[in-house]
């Protein structure tokens, strides 16, 4: 198989990625400035692979109901971050090549990171965030490690920076309802940027599920249960979350995935208003053509509000589902435990 490798200098990559950033370029220089863009991206593939075989391993010693997956970070998503962090370098972004793991339990969150902090791992580590111990004003809650890649056999991809989320499957519900939520509303409320009410609403729900879980409650936040129950549920009898959540859900639920088994890598293209979601399937031996489709996709869906593009690995499409569950818009399992906690239930 051939991986795509870095082309451009890494002045050459921050300054396309500060110039579509900036925005008001030619299309020509645009086209250009995403050719190079892509290609840094896509060169992550490798290590990333790397990491998530590695991930897979150590999840599935632990877990072996654990899920893993992969994912490059989309152009819009880049784009995005860069104008939100005005000092930032795209050569130094950490989370363009992800992989993730999904586990039973945070106590596994835990075995599972520190696997990884007590190794002699050859790769570097530059950051570590606790976000169960601190959570996020969002509410979002995880551990992210974050590696500079490093190898003696193959050097071409040494200075890579490769992020590690491992989250409980209830930190990953939640996520995936913020973010499934957000796409509908139109609204980035993963990254705190939206509705005020909305925004609240999720943090408080965290906090509920931190309770569950024996964790720190989410800042700005009651931290007596009851209390934060009561809010749960003045602020779902007027955003009506679980009727939304359960339409956006059933309007998508239409997927036809005959074509597609077997597959690799699977390119998906999420048009909320058309209420459509298309998913291709390409084998191991087709990464080019799946990230050349990729970049067309996103060129094609730009100027569609709040349609999606993104390009992610798994081996099968049940784990897909599971693992990138907001993609397919499945938020079965958050929507079991809100109606738990509306329910009293602690």
């Amino acid at each position: 198989m051939a991986w795509s490798v870095p082309k451009n200098s890494k002045r050459q990559v921050d300054k396309a990625g500060r110039a579509l950033a900036e925005g008001r370029l030619p299309t020509h220089q645009q086209n250009e400035a995403l050719q190079v863009i892509n290609n840094w991206r896509s060169s992550h593939s490798f290590p990333m692979n790397t990491f998530q075989v590695n991930l897979r391993q150590r999840a599935r010693r632990i877990d072996n109901e654990a899920l893993v997956a992969q994912r490059l970070k989309r152009v819009p998503s880049i784009v995005a971050k860069l104008r939100r962090f005005d000092g930032m370098k795209l050569s130094r972004m950490q989370d363009i090549g992800g992989c993730r793991a999904v586990v039973g339990s945070v106590d596994v969150v835990f075995a599972l990171c520190n696997s990884y902090l007590n190794s002699e791992i050859r790769h570097v580590l530059v950051n570590q965030k606790d976000y169960i111990a601190e959570p996020k004003a969002s509410g979002y809650r995880g551990v992210h490690l974050v590696y500079r890649y490093r190898s003696d056999r193959n050097e071409t991809y040494n200075g890579h920076l490769i992020e590690v989320q491992i989250r409980s499957g209830l930190q990953h519900a939640w996520a995936t309802a913020v973010e499934t939520m957000g796409t509908f509303l139109r609204q980035a409320l993963k990254s705190s940027e939206g509705s005020t009410e909305w925004l609240h609403f999720f943090a408080l729900v965290s906090s509920a599920f931190a309770i569950r879980e024996g964790c720190k409650v989410v800042p700005g936040t009651p931290t007596d249960y009851d209390v934060i129950l009561e809010e749960i549920r003045s602020q779902e009898d007027r955003l009506k979350v679980a009727d939304r959540l359960t339409a956006f859900g059933e309007a998508l639920r239409t997927l036809e995935d005959a074509g597609i088994r077997g597959s690799k890598y699977y390119l998906m293209v999420l048009k909320p208003a058309e209420e459509t979601l298309d998913i291709v399937g390409y084998r191991k031996n087709e990464l080019a053509q799946a990230t050349e489709a990729y970049l067309e996709a996103e060129k094609s869906v730009s100027n569609i509000e709040g349609a999606d593009a993104v390009l992610v690995a798994a081996d099968s499409l049940d784990s897909l589902r599971k693992a990138y569950p907001n993609y397919f818009l499945d938020t079965k399992t958050f929507l079991a435990e809100l109606s738990s906690i509306l329910g009293g239930k602690g």
